[in-house]
C-alpha cells in the first residue's frame, strides 16, 4: 500500500479481533480505520486469538501493516453452560463481558512487551472490550482514540428491556458496571469515536468531559451485484452476538407464520457466521435456512427480494443495512435497527415497530417490484454517498484536525 510522504511516522492499532477477513460488522468497522491509519502511517497492528483459530496474518492485504504481533487467548467454550457459569463468574467479581477475557495480565503484559521501545504518533484501540490497554499505550504514543463499535452500557439496557428473565437480571446489573467503567476512563481518551450523532450524544451523558467524534460505519465501496431475484426474505448478521439472536427469536415467533401462511413460496434465509447458535430454532421448519459464514453478504442480500431488521436491541449502526443497501435491497426495519443512521421511511427504508406492521411492509414489497426497486436505489444512493470507506474516510480527516493541530500532530500536515 502507498504511503503518503512522511511514511515514517508510526501508528498502532489494536483490535481485539482481526480486522481481515472482511466478515461481519466488527472487521468491516476496524478494516475502515485502519486503512485509513495505512495511508499515513506505518501501522504496528495488534490483535488477539485463540489457540485453535488460524493464524490471522496471511488474511491481511500485503503492506496494510509495517508490523504484526498477535497475542494468543486461552480457549473458552462457547456452548450455553460454558457461557452461563462465566457470565455468572463476572457478575460475581462486577466485571464486564469480554473486557475481562482481553483484559488479563498476561495479555497486557504481551502488548506491553511487544511494543517496548517504540514511540507511535496516534495509538488506536478498538472497542471497550480493549480500553484498558490505555494504561499500556499511553506512555508509547503522543494521543490515544478509542474507536466505540457499542456502547456496552446502551447495548446491556436495550437487552435488559426485551430479554427474558433471568437473562434480563444479568444485562440491568451488566448495564451497571458498563456505565461505571465508561464514567472511569471515556475522558481519559485523547479522542472517542462513535458511529453516530445519537451516540456521541449518549456518550457525553455519561462522561460530559469526554472528546466525542463521530466516525460512521462503512463498508467498501462496490458495485451493484447483478444476480437474480429469489423468493426469499433475508436476515444478517453475526449470529453470537444476542441482540441477533434475539431478533431471529422475535421474527420466528411472531412474524414468519403469517409470512409463511400468507406466501407458499417464500424462504426466510438467515445470512452469517456461528449460525450454531440459532440451530435449534429454526430446524422445525424446512423453509428456513442458514448459510453459516460466507465471504461475500452483499452478493448473498442481492439474491433476496427483502432485507429484514427485526432488532429490539442494540448499540452502533447496522452494517446490515449498509450491505442491505449496498445489494440495492429494500429494508425493513425496526426503528431500533435503524437507530443513528439518516432513514426516510417509505424512501430508503420501511420502519415496522410491530409484528403485523412488519408482516405487512414484507408482503407489499413482495408483490410491488415497483417499490422493491424504488426503496432498494435510495438504499443504495444513501449508501454511496455517506457510507462507502471513501465516504467515512472523508469525515475523518477535518475531524482528527479539530482535536489536534498539525503543529502537535504532524502527520495531520501531509497531503
Amino acid at each position: 500500500m502507498r504511503k503518503q510522504s512522511g511514511a515514517s511516522n508510526r501508528a498502532v492499532f489494536l483490535s481485539p479481533e482481526p480486522p481481515y477477513p472482511l466478515a461481519g460488522g466488527g472487521p468491516l468497522r476496524s478494516g475502515s480505520l485502519l486503512h485509513w491509519l495505512a495511508r499515513r502511517y506505518q501501522v504496528h497492528l495488534i490483535t488477539f486469538t485463540d489457540g485453535k483459530a488460524p493464524n490471522p496474518e496471511p488474511d491481511l492485504p500485503k503492506g496494510l501493516a509495517d508490523r504484526f504481533s498477535c497475542i494468543e487467548l486461552p480457549r473458552h467454550g462457547k456452548g450455553p453452560a460454558s457461557r452461563f457459569y462465566r457470565n455468572t463468574g463476572r457478575l460475581i467479581r462486577g466485571e464486564l463481558p469480554l473486557t475481562d477475557r482481553f483484559g488479563q495480565a498476561q495479555s497486557l503484559q504481551r502488548v506491553a512487551l511487544a511494543t517496548q521501545d517504540e514511540h507511535f504518533d496516534i495509538a488506536v484501540i478498538e472497542h471497550f472490550w480493549c480500553a484498558q490497554y490505555l494504561g499500556v499505550l499511553r506512555s508509547r504514543a503522543k494521543k490515544v482514540v478509542l474507536d466505540l463499535h457499542n456502547i456496552e452500557s446502551v447495548l446491556h439496557d436495550g437487552c435488559a428491556r426485551t430479554e427474558p428473565w433471568p437473562s434480563s437480571l444479568g444485562h440491568r446489573l451488566f448495564r451497571r458496571t458498563a456505565e461505571r467503567m465508561e464514567k472511569d476512563i471515556l475522558a481519559e481518551f485523547d479522542l472517542v469515536l462513535v458511529t453516530s450523532e445519537a451516540d456521541r450524544e449518549r456518550v457525553l451523558r455519561i462522561a460530559p468531559k469526554a472528546e466525542v467524534g463521530v466516525y460512521p460505519n462503512s463498508i467498501p465501496l462496490v458495485a451493484k451485484p447483478e444476480v437474480e431475484e429469489e423468493d426469499v426474505v433475508a436476515f444478517s448478521g453475526n449470529l453470537e452476538y444476542h441482540p441477533n439472536v434475539t431478533a431471529v427469536k422475535y421474527f420466528k415467533k411472531h412474524v414468519w407464520p403469517g409470512l409463511r401462511e400468507s406466501a407458499p413460496q417464500l424462504r426466510w434465509r438467515i445470512i452469517g457466521k456461528n449460525d450454531f447458535a440459532i440451530k435449534d430454532l429454526i430446524q422445525d421448519d424446512p423453509r428456513i435456512e442458514s448459510t453459516g459464514r460466507i465471504d461475500d453478504a452483499i452478493q448473498e442480500l442481492a439474491r433476496t427480494k427483502v432485507v429484514v431488521v427485526p432488532l429490539l436491541a442494540g448499540s452502533g449502526t447496522r452494517i446490515k443495512i449498509l450491505e442491505a443497501w449496498a445489494a440495492e435491497r429494500p429494508v425493513v426495519s425496526t426503528s431500533i435497527g435503524a437507530d443513528g443512521l439518516p432513514v426516510r421511511d417509505g424512501e430508503n427504508i420501511w420502519i415496522a415497530d410491530d409484528p403485523q406492521a412488519m408482516k405487512a411492509a414484507v408482503l407489499e414489497l413482495l408483490k410491488n417490484k415497483e417499490l422493491r426497486i424504488k426503496l432498494g436505489k435510495t438504499g443504495r444512493k444513501t449508501y454511496a454517498e455517506n457510507y462507502s470507506w471513501p465516504a467515512a474516510w472523508d469525515t475523518l480527516e477535518p475531524l482528527v484536525q479539530r482535536f489536534w493541530t498539525p503543529e502537535n500532530f504532524p502527520a495531520l500536515s501531509l497531503g
